[in-house]
């Protein structure tokens, strides 16, 4: 069958005649009209379409670039006449409500057929809850969306929150992706208790709580079972110990939340950052984890020697795509372990960030003979660390093995540097030209850069690749 394009509808002039025949209208025509009405916001009609929607999908989030109450109001509307109609014709096969703000194939698709499945404010200001009939307890209808849970909801969100929690009884409520920001946790609470947390696949947890509040997340935390991503930003630590029996209370809430990572079936992201509670315990967390990682992700967090000693005996590391380890200062540590763990993922990682690292020459060194081997990278960022133009060039004259190499960042030579530590310009855009030059005759370049540290005065790097830049001082 050929792809056309279904006879344009105007629906500021017909929309009362097209309401009245939805029963009669080829499925055929349903997505683009529907796509009109919404985006046109003709409430009344969408809310009529939601009720006579003919396929097993309806993606509604994919058409919501920027969130409107009142067409999101039409669309919770037509759920609950949905519900409360006892619908016996043909086209009332609505099975999933999807409200993620995602690109959906769904709205590009001829759907000439039967295939469209899916690959604090109020409604009012007295909201009914009508009685449901119990054929509506029997077919749940699902609700699929993502949940940002701050402590400023905008009127879409209150909206469909407070809608979520009166209904939680008559639809299948699923929240794939959540982020909680600074919210009372008896608020978290209850959405937890519409949204079920085994259908979190994806959990960003950014809050300023210490051990004993976060121990009250725990439960939720364990029932996280299909969780794949994973981000705690920042977590702290309580400094205020008051004696011994505090510090044992402490400890236990930490090894309480630790234990959790055993529930886990599809854990692959972990991101963690500024979560110093998790310092010398890295290691129960790693060995916790049920699946390999894909991504470890540590950030602006003191690292000890006993975490970094695990990365070479713990088995969930030993598939790692991507390493990122920004911020954590390793000046100090013996860097062997992080040589065993990259020449273990060596014919696999494809990213390395170890930008404001502060690794010396020596660390360098000694990590040359593992990174030599990584045939996989595309990316890798040595950004702020400490390295001489001798160890550099060296360095670089040793990545012949680098073929898919698309982004390089180094830091600019220490020589750049006067005794001030202030940026000599003329020598930095010499030196790293020289650099250039001696990777331009192992290898083809494509991206690559040098960077000095941040300016003292205007907080700027100067910066030396295929765009230049220099910081506004007059040193």
């Amino acid at each position: 069958m050929s792809v056309q394009s279904p006879p344009t509808l105007t629906l500021l002039r017909n929309e009362a005649v097209i309401i009245s025949s939805l029963e009669e209208l080829p499925t055929v025509l349903f997505p683009a009209l529907f796509k009109e009405a919404f985006e046109g916001r003709h409430s009344k009609l969408v809310k009529e379409m939601v009720t006579t929607w003919p396929f097993p999908c309806l993606p509604v989030g994919a058409l919501m670039k920027t969130p409107n109450l009142e067409t999101l109001q039409a669309v919770l509307e037509g759920v609950d006449m949905r519900l409360t109609r006892d619908i016996h014709h043909s086209k009332g096969k609505l099975q999933v409500l999807d409200l993620r703000n995602v690109h959906h194939t769904f709205w590009n698709i001829w759907a000439d057929e039967e295939d469209g499945s899916c690959s604090s404010e109020s409604l009012d200001e007295n909201p009914v809850v009508k009685v449901l009939p119990q054929y509506a307890l029997r077919h749940k209808l699902k609700v699929v969306t993502e949940l940002c849970l701050r402590p400023r909801l905008d009127e879409a969100q209150a909206c469909f929150l407070k809608w979520a929690q009166q209904r939680k009884g008559f639809l299948h409520f699923c929240c794939t992706k959540l982020k909680i920001w600074a919210m009372p946790m008896d608020f978290i609470r209850e959405i937890l208790n519409v949204f079920h947390p085994e259908n979190i696949e994806e959990l960003e947890l950014n809050t300023e709580w210490n051990v004993f509040q976060l121990a009250h997340f725990t439960p939720f935390f364990g029932q996280m079972r299909n969780l794949r991503k994973l981000l705690l930003a920042p977590l702290y630590k309580n400094v205020f110990k008051i004696a011994n029996r505090t510090g044992e209370r402490e400890d236990k809430c930490v090894k309480g939340f630790i234990s959790m990572f055993s529930k886990f079936n599809c854990l692959q992201h972990l991101s963690l950052s500024g979560v110093h509670f998790l310092r010398d315990h890295m290691n129960q967390v790693f060995r916790s984890l049920m699946t390999p990682l894909v991504k470890l992700s540590i950030m602006h967090y003191r690292i000890s020697q006993k975490d970094l000693d695990s990365f070479s005996f713990c088995q969930s590391l030993f598939h790692l795509k991507h390493l990122e380890m920004r911020g954590v200062t390793l000046s100090s540590l013996d860097i062997m372990p992080l040589r065993s763990l990259v020449e273990k993922v060596a014919d696999k990682i494809q990213t390395l960030d170890l930008q404001g690292c502060r690794m010396k020459d020596y660390q360098l060194n000694a990590l040359l003979p593992a990174l030599t081997r990584c045939s996989q990278l595309t990316k890798i960022n040595f950004y702020n660390n400490d390295f001489s133009m001798a160890i550099l060039k060296d360095f670089l004259q040793h990545t012949a093995n680098w073929r898919k190499i698309n982004v390089e960042q180094y830091p600019a030579p220490l020589e750049c540097y006067d005794e001030l530590a202030h940026v000599c310009r003329e020598r930095f855009a010499q030196l790293c030209l020289e650099l250039m030059d001696t990777l331009g005759t192992i290898r083809q370049l494509k991206s690559i850069s040098f960077a000095t540290n941040m300016c003292h005065k205007c907080g700027m790097q100067c910066v030396y690749g295929r765009e230049n830049r220099t910081c506004s001082c007059r040193l």
